[in-house]
C-alpha cells in the first residue's frame, strides 16, 4: 500500500500526495516557499490571461477570422534582437525530446544530441511520483551523478569524456494546475511548480558549470502570456540572486493564435529569449480546436495526410524562420517521432527516407536544428544538418526576407492532399484510446505503431473525431457519415488490456464525442490520477 503524506506550513502552504523516493531533496521548505511566492505574485495574472483565451476563441468562433495585431506592427517591423546565445546553446542542430524518467533521461543525455528537452509536459503524465521524481532526476543530471541499475542487471550511467546534451526543461502549460500543492487553499499553478522547483535547486549549479537554467515554454497563445513568463523570470532571478538574463527560453509556437504573434512573443522575452520551435502536432490540434465549428472549409483530412508541405503549414513554418532570424533567435524544427524497429528493416528504410526528406526541407528552409524522439534518429538528423551547416553552429545569418507574412495563408486549409477515410478514423480512435490508457498508467511518452506518441498527437486524434462527428463528415472510401455510433463501434473493436482500459474508454468517449469540447484532454484526465 502506497504511503501518503500531508505537509502543512504556517504560511498557508499544503503539500499532499504519495511519498516519492528522494522527495526530501526536492520538497524542501525553502523551495516550496519560493514556489508559493511565485504563485501568490503571478497566479492572478495567469487567471486573467486564461479568461482572455476564452474571449479570443469565442471571437474566432463568431467571425472565423484571425489576423496580425495592428497595434503591434511596430514590433513586427522593428530592428531589435534577442539576447546573444550562451555557448552551450549556439549549436542546436539535433534536439532529443523525452520525459524525465531516469533511464530515458540518461539515454537522451548520452545520445549525441546537442540538446535534451526534459519534458515535464506533453510526454509526461503528471502523477505526483512523476512530478517529484522528475525533479529528483534532473538534480542528478545537472550534477552529473545520474545512474540506474536496470532489472536485467544492466547499469546506465552518464558517459565520461564526451559532451552531454544541454538540458532544456519544458514545464507544464499555463492552463494546468498542480493539485498536490495548495497555496492559501487553491491549487498551485503547475507551470510555476515545475519552473520554480527546477530553478531553485539548479540555477546556480548550472551557472557554475558553464551552462544555465534553460526552458522550453509550451502552449502559449499570446505575447501577454510571454510577458508573464518574462516577469516570472525576472522575479525569480532577483529573489535568488541569479544574474538577470541567465535564463534562456525557447517558445513553442504550437497554437494558431501564437502564430500571429511570433515576433511579439520574442520581443516580450527578448532579454531571456533563445528561439522559437515549430511544434507541429499541437499546432494542428490548435487549428482544429479553434475552428472546430467554423464549417467545412476548416475540416482537415486524415492526420497522416497533413504534412509540413501543406500550404498552410508551409506558411507557418517559413514565417517562423523569417521571424526568428530577423531578430537573432534560433528556429528549431518539428518532431521526428519515428522509433526504429529492431525487427523490420523495410519499415525502417521507408521511415528513414521520410524523416530525411523532412529534415532536409527544414535545413533548406533555414532552420537551425530539429527534434527527434529516439536516440536512434540522432545520427540521421545530425547528418542532414551537418551537410547544410558544415562548420557553422547555426544559420542565424540566413535571413528569409523572401517570406512575406500572410495572415490569410496561415488559416487557409485548402490545398491539402488527402481526404477523411475510414482508415484515418480508425487510426485516430486506436491511437487516442491506446495513448490515454498509457497516460493514465503513468507513461506520457508511449510507443505506438513505431511512433512516439504524446499528448499532442492524442489531442489531434480526438479533436478530429469531434469535428468529423459534429460536422457530419462523410468518409470518402465507404460513403458512411461519421457518427458517434460509428466511433463507438470502432472503439469496441480495439482490444485493450490493463487496469486503466475501461477508464480510458470512458474518458476517450467523453473528450471525443461530448457536445461540450474539452479544451485539453489532460484536464479531465488529471482528475483520474494521483
Amino acid at each position: 500500500m502506497t504511503e501518503h503524506m500531508t505537509m502543512v506550513t504556517a504560511s498557508g502552504l499544503e503539500v499532499t500526495g504519495p511519498v516519492v523516493a528522494g522527495q526530501e531533496a526536492v520538497l524542501t521548505d525553502a523551495a516550496l516557499e519560493f514556489v508559493a511566492g511565485l504563485h501568490r505574485r503571478f497566479a492572478p495574472t495567469r487567471a486573467e490571461l486564461l479568461r482572455r483565451r476564452e474571449d479570443k476563441r469565442n471571437e474566432v468562433a463568431r467571425t472565423g477570422r484571425l489576423d496580425f495585431l495592428p497595434e503591434t506592427a511596430h514590433i513586427r517591423e522593428g530592428d531589435w534582437t534577442v539576447a546573444p546565445a550562451p555557448a552551450d546553446l549556439r549549436d542546436r542542430r539535433v534536439e532529443i525530446t523525452g520525459p524525465t524518467e531516469r533511464k530515458m533521461m540518461i539515454n537522451a543525455l548520452n545520445s549525441g544530441a546537442k540538446v535534451w528537452l526534459a519534458d515535464l509536459e506533453d510526454a509526461n503524465t503528471p502523477h505526483w511520483r512523476n512530478v517529484v521524481g522528475g525533479q529528483v532526476n534532473l538534480q542528478d543530471a545537472v550534477r552529473g551523478t545520474a545512474s540506474l541499475a536496470g532489472p536485467d542487471g544492466r547499469e546506465y550511467k552518464l558517459r565520461k569524456g564526451a559532451p552531454l546534451a544541454t538540458i532544456v526543461v519544458r514545464p507544464r502549460g499555463w492552463h494546468l494546475d498542480e493539485r498536490h500543492i495548495k497555496v492559501d487553499g487553491e491549487p498551485a499553478v503547475a507551470a510555476l511548480v515545475d519552473f520554480g522547483l527546477y530553478f531553485f535547486h539548479n540555477a546556480k549549479a548550472l551557472l557554475e558549470k558553464g551552462s544555465g537554467p534553460y526552458f522550453y515554454l509550451p502552449k502559449m497563445e499570446s505575447h501577454l502570456e510571454a510577458r508573464l513568463w518574462n516577469d516570472v523570470f525576472t522575479a525569480a532571478q532577483e529573489e535568488l540572486g541569479v544574474p538577470h538574463g541567465s535564463i534562456r527560453a525557447t517558445v513553442l509556437i504550437e497554437t494558431i493564435p501564437a502564430a500571429f504573434e511570433m515576433a511579439e512573443i520574442l520581443y516580450e522575452l527578448r532579454e531571456h529569449a533563445s528561439g522559437l520551435n515549430a511544434g507541429r502536432w499541437d499546432y494542428l490540434f490548435s487549428i482544429i480546436k479553434y475552428f472546430r465549428d467554423a464549417g467545412p472549409d476548416f475540416v482537415l483530412p486524415d492526420r497522416a495526410s497533413v504534412t509540413m508541405t501543406a500550404p498552410f503549414m508551409r506558411a507557418y513554418s517559413e514565417l517562423l524562420v523569417r521571424t526568428c532570424h530577423a531578430h537573432g533567435a534560433f528556429a528549431i524544427g518539428g518532431m521526428a517521432a519515428f522509433i526504429p524497429s529492431r525487427r523490420d528493416a523495410e519499415v525502417n528504410e521507408r521511415a528513414f527516407a521520410k524523416v530525411r526528406e523532412d529534415k532536409q526541407r527544414e535545413a533548406g528552409d533555414g532552420y537551425d536544428g530539429s527534434w527527434v524522439a529516439h536516440p536512434g534518429m540522432v545520427d540521421l538528423c545530425a547528418e542532414v544538418f551537418d551537410a547544410t551547416l558544415g562548420e557553422r553552429p547555426n544559420q542565424l545569418d540566413r535571413l528569409r526576407d523572401d517570406v512575406v507574412p500572410d495572415g490569410a495563408a496561415l488559416i487557409d486549409l485548402h490545398g491539402v492532399d488527402g481526404s477523411v477515410t475510414s482508415e484515418g478514423l480508425r487510426a485516430n480512435v486506436s491511437v487516442g484510446l491506446r495513448y490515454l490508457a498509457a497516460w493514465l498508467s503513468g507513461n506520457g511518452a508511449a510507443a505506438i505503431d513505431n511512433l512516439m506518441e504524446d499528448a499532442a498527437t492524442a489531442e489531434i486524434s480526438r479533436s478530429q473525431i469531434w469535428q468529423w462527428v459534429h460536422g457530419g463528415v462523410t468518409l470518402t472510401d465507404t460513403g458512411e457519415t461519421v457518427t458517434a455510433e460509428l466511433v463507438r463501434t470502432m472503439l469496441a473493436d480495439i482490444e485493450l488490456e490493463g487496469p486503466d482500459a475501461d477508464t480510458a474508454r470512458t474518458l476517450f468517449e467523453r473528450v471525443a464525442l461530448d457536445d461540450d469540447f474539452a479544451t485539453f484532454l489532460t484536464l479531465p484526465a488529471y482528475e483520474l490520477i494521483d
